[in-house]
């Protein structure tokens, strides 16, 4: 997987309109639990493509969800001895 920051618009060209002639809308946005989810719809000749894009904790968009949030833990040590 690419670790690489990739913008909104650089993972649906990537995804959706490799060669920049079809045009593309975004469509709706959706925040949840401080997570965003766009959907894109592009139309093409052989018909319309709609697909969602997930933005990671990095600031990275990718068309899979990320992981959930897991609770964690940890030691605080004492400042002074």
């Amino acid at each position: 997987m690419m670790t690489a920051r990739k913008s909104l618009r650089d993972a649906v060209e990537s995804w959706l309109t490799p060669n920049r002639a079809i045009p593309f809308r975004v469509r709706s946005l959706r925040r949840t639990e401080c997570r965003r989810c766009v959907r894109i719809d592009a139309r093409n000749p052989t018909g319309d493509v709609a697909i969602c894009f997930f933005q990671h904790d990095d600031g990275a968009w990718h068309v899979f969800p990320p992981g959930p949030r897991r609770v964690t833990m940890g030691i605080a040590w004492p400042m002074h001895l």
